[in-house]
This record gives C-alpha cells, structure tokens and sequence, in this order.
C-alpha cells in the first residue's frame, strides 16, 4: 500500500503516551488509519465503516481516515487496524504533523460540520417527541426515550473534538425533557447543586469541563475563581463517569450545567445567588453567543464570538486556552464595573455676586 509522504508510524500500544501539546509552540499532531479490505467476509465493509462513524473519523480519501492524535484516538485505531488484519485486510495507523494551516482548518471545519449535521438531527427528533401527540406515551416510555437520547446524545459529545454548534441546543432540549420525567427516573449521580451558603464545600476543588472550551465553560470558570473559589484548579474529561471527587460544569449528566433555557453561566450564577450587575451584564452576552437563540440582544456577542474564536485557533493547549478566556472575561468584567458604576452627582456651586454700594 502506498504511504502518504506527510505522515510517519505512529508508536504501538504498548508505548502510546498522548502527544501533549506545548502551549503556544508545535503544530497539532493527527492520526492517519489506510486501510485495504478484502471481498469477503461482505459484512466487514459495513463494519468497518459503522466502527469509523463510532470513532468520530472522517474520510480525507478513499480508504483514508483520520482523527486528532490522542490516547484514546490511538487506541480506537490500533484496535480497528487488529480487527481489519484478523479479518485478512491491510492497515496502517501514520502519526501526521506537518499539514498546510488551510488545509488543517478545512479539516477542523469538516469535523465541526460532521458533529452538527448530528447536533441537529438529534435536537429535530428531541422536538418531535416533546410535540402534544407524543408526549401522550407512558412513563416507562418515555423513561426509555430518554435514556435512549442520552445516550445518543453521550456518543456524539464524545467524539465532538472541536467544539461544534448545536450541542447546548440538545442540552437544552434534553434538560426540558428531564423536567417532565417522575423524579425517579430522572438522571441517576448528578451531584447536589449547591447555594450561597454551601460555599465553603466549594473551596480549593478541582473543576472539570469538556476539552476545547468556548464561550459558556471560559467565563463559567472565570466566574467560578472570581466569585466561588479562588483556588479553583481546571482539568478536561471527555466521560463526566470519570471525573471521582471532581466538580464537573457544562458537562452533561452531572454537576453544573444548563438548566431550562439558561447556560451553565447563568446557573451559577442563580445558585449561588451572584447579584453583580456586571457579571448580569456577561451572562447576556453568553446566553446569546451560547444559545443563539438572540433572548438578549446582546451587541457584544458577536464582537466576542470572533475573539473566542481567534484564541482558540491561536493554541492547541486547552489549558492556555481557559486561562486566556478567563483573561478576557476579567477584562470584560473590569470594564463593564467602570461604565456601570454609578456616576457622582455633580457639585452645583452659587457664585454671589456682591452688590454695589449705593453712592
């Protein structure tokens, strides 16, 4: 089989660490899977094809998929390689860093549009079961059309590398599906959410979110070390199952998170009763670039959309990337706390005038 020119081996199993991008310094690496199949056994092209959807892979050509380089993208692939050869095929995992700037964008762009053709099609099946005739079912049924949506719902987040649109919209709808279930059948080990008098559990923790955060997990955290913990450590989990005694926030199923039509910036601030006027002012512009649903009419969001998105093609370090959102969002906040200060109400001063004396 012939090898593309840009790539080289990627190391076994058996010495797979995740290649960790340095901040602000290396290009983001990529998995390359070739694969040649044999005419039989038939089924083993649509199995090959279901196990790439399921992976999250795309097709950059015939035979050729790919997928950012990660521990568990390795191993998905390694072990697609082991079931394609067991089966009598060919297939070779490349570890790719050197690709053109245009064409990696072109790439990310495909894997976003990929994760929202799903986004959607999920949200439009998600309205169709909340419509009058089919909210008529039982409540075992619509216990299992929930789990069923959520897990759905797990496997397309799982595999949404970049951040695509559409997601909050399924938590959304999710969230509102939940409020209509019995209690009993509502999500099993979401943590307790807490008040303004709870604040103390709250202190030093570790927090844990998505990887890749945009505008509703940056100034989620900005507002967690500015207002909740000022220790506050941030660590990136896909499976919210893994995240042990961490809090996690914008992840579904537990913890922080949206809640009816609010984004997790706006739940915690109502929990724990955040009264700011200019943090108020933030959670407009963040329900607005989060939800796009336009509730606000924030002027600012589409100015800040555009900032987001040049910080998070300006680094492939999650890490640099909260903490230069949480930058952004203090100085948002530094200046929305200026501008809306109360103004100082003018000193009015009388001049006397002295009269003349009378000759």
């Amino acid at each position: 089989m012939p090898k593309p020119t840009i790539a080289k081996p990627v190391a076994t199993p058996d010495n797979n660490n995740r290649a960790q991008p340095v901040p602000g310094a290396g290009p983001r690496r990529w998995l390359i899977l070739v694969h040649q199949l044999p005419p039989l056994p038939s089924n083993l092209r649509v199995r090959t094809w279901r196990r790439l959807q399921q992976v999250g892979a795309i097709a950059v050509k015939q035979s050729v998929y790919l997928l950012p380089d990660s521990a568990e993208s390795r191993e998905d692939f390694e072990w697609l390689k082991v079931e394609i050869e067991g089966a009598g095929g060919e297939a070779i995992v490349y570890s790719a860093d050197h690709v053109d700037p245009a064409a990696e964008a072109a790439l990310i762009e495909q894997f976003r549009h990929v994760r929202q053709l799903a986004y959607t099609e999920l949200a439009s099946e998600l309205q169709r079961i909340q419509r009058p005739r089919a909210s008529q079912r039982g409540p075992a049924g619509r216990r299992r059309d929930l789990a069923h949506f959520r897990e759905r719902f797990a496997g397309i987040e799982r595999v949404d590398f970049f951040g695509s649109a559409g997601r909050d919209r399924v938590v959304t709808l999710l969230a509102e599906l939940e409020t209509e279930m019995p209690s009993a059948a509502k999500g099993k080990g979401q943590q307790a959410m807490a008040g303004p008098g709870d604040s103390v559990q709250y202190e030093g923790r570790l927090w844990v979110t998505r990887p890749r955060p945009g505008v509703d997990r940056m100034a989620s955290a900005w507002l967690i070390r500015r207002f909740l913990d000022s220790r506050a450590r941030f660590a990136f989990i896909t499976d919210v199952r893994s995240a042990g005694d961490a809090l996690p926030f914008d992840m579904f199923g537990a913890g922080f998170g949206h809640e009816g039509d609010r984004c997790t910036f706006e739940t915690l601030i109502t929990r724990f009763s955040i009264t700011d006027p200019a943090v108020a002012r933030i959670a407009e512009i963040v329900h607005d670039l989060d939800l796009k649903d336009g509730k606000f009419g924030a002027p600012e969001a589409a100015t800040l959309g555009i900032a987001i998105d040049g910080l998070q093609l300006s680094t492939t370090d999650d890490s640099t990337l909260l903490e230069q959102g949480m930058t952004l969002f203090e100085a948002f906040y530094r200046s929305f706390g200026r501008t809306m200060r109360p103004s100082r109400p003018r000193s009015v001063v009388t001049r006397k005038h002295k009269r003349g004396r009378r000759k």
